[in-house]
Parts: C-alpha cells; sequence; structure tokens
C-alpha cells in the first residue's frame, strides 16, 4: 500500500494540503498575540535618562500596555529613578509617596497593572528641572499621556478615505509578528507551489 501512495501523486497532494491547512493555522494563531506580547522601552530613547531629556515628549511618541517594560538606562550616582504616587510626582518631594525605588543605572519596570504610573528622579532639582513623567496603562493599547501634571489625550489622526489603500490599520505589534511570520510564509508557499 505504501508503495502505491508513493508511485502515485496522492502523497503530494496530500503533504500540499497539510502545508496550507498549517499556514492558515500558523497565522490565525498569531493576530491575537498582539496582546500577549510585551514591548520593552528605553526610556528617553538614545538619550535615555538624563537631564537633557525631554520626557513629556517621549511619553507621548508610545502606547504603552499592560505587560510592556520601561527601561532606566544612567550612571549609577548621578540619577534615579523612583516610582512615586501623583501628589509626589506634582510636588517633586519624595518625603512620602514613593511605591519603589530604582537605583542600578539599568533599571527594568514591569508594567503589569492597568493604572497610572509616575515616575521621577530623586537627585536635588533634577525632578523640578523636567526628569519625570507620567503615562496611564490600559489593557487595549489606549494610552492617555500625562505630561507635566497636566491632561494631554492621545493625538488622532484623521480617518483614512474608504478607498484609500491605508484604511487598514496595523498596529505595530502586529506588524511585528507578520514580519517575523514572513519567511515562514514564504517557505511555506514554495512547498505548495513548487
Amino acid at each position: 500500500m505504501t508503495s502505491y501512495i508513493f508511485t502515485h501523486m496522492g502523497v503530494t497532494n496530500f503533504l500540499k494540503n497539510c502545508t496550507l491547512m498549517l499556514s492558515i493555522l500558523a497565522l490565525h494563531f498569531t493576530f491575537p498575540l498582539n496582546h500577549v506580547m510585551a514591548s520593552v522601552y528605553t526610556v528617553g530613547d538614545q538619550d535615555e535618562w538624563s537631564s537633557q531629556t525631554n520626557f513629556a515628549s517621549w511619553a507621548g511618541r508610545y502606547n504603552f500596555s499592560s505587560g510592556d517594560v520601561l527601561v532606566f538606562k544612567y550612571i549609577k550616582g548621578q540619577h534615579n529613578v523612583y516610582e512615586v504616587t501623583e501628589d509626589t510626582f506634582r510636588s517633586c518631594d519624595a518625603g512620602s509617596g514613593v511605591l519603589a525605588k530604582y537605583e542600578s543605572g539599568e533599571d527594568e519596570v514591569s508594567l503589569n497593572e492597568v493604572k497610572k504610573y509616575w515616575f521621577i528622579c530623586n537627585f536635588a532639582g533634577h525632578c523640578l528641572g523636567g526628569m519625570r513623567f507620567g503615562i496611564e496603562v490600559k489593557d487595549d493599547n489606549n494610552v492617555t499621556h500625562f505630561k507635566d501634571g497636566a491632561f494631554h489625550p492621545p493625538s488622532m489622526e484623521p480617518a483614512p478615505l474608504d478607498n484609500s489603500c491605508t484604511s487598514y490599520f496595523v498596529s505595530d505589534k502586529r506588524w511585528r509578528v507578520i514580519q517575523n511570520l514572513i519567511p515562514l510564509g514564504l517557505f511555506l508557499f514554495n512547498c505548495y507551489f513548487w
């Protein structure tokens, strides 16, 4: 029986159908990873956690979701990171309202809760000089930024026209999943059609 299957094209068609079904299942199950994958953000990007960085502007460029991680990079002994309450954020007085202290120079803070996060540098004059920012982390990537204690809703872009080729939006996280699957898709396509 085995030799009969191999001598006829039945195996080729069977393998092609299995490959097609596996590729469809792989794509189907990776799209929900948008909510599972965490992003890692270096606070201040290339400027890092320093007194020359505009953190209000930096925080406004990103959408933070539950599970994301903030990395604070700085020279140990010249800066620190305190996660604080809103009152402490507004006053820059870390005598009370400190939720966590980070002082390693390479601190990672997981944004595991859906809530407002407030961060300051507690070195003399740094917080009042601008080394502070706040964000509100939400489950569904809808993020509101709090800059210098003031409420700033996220900027809204105009909706594309229905006939526009940009009418379907793919989030950054989902796009990363798609990019990672392109080589697999090309491989499966070649296996199926060749």
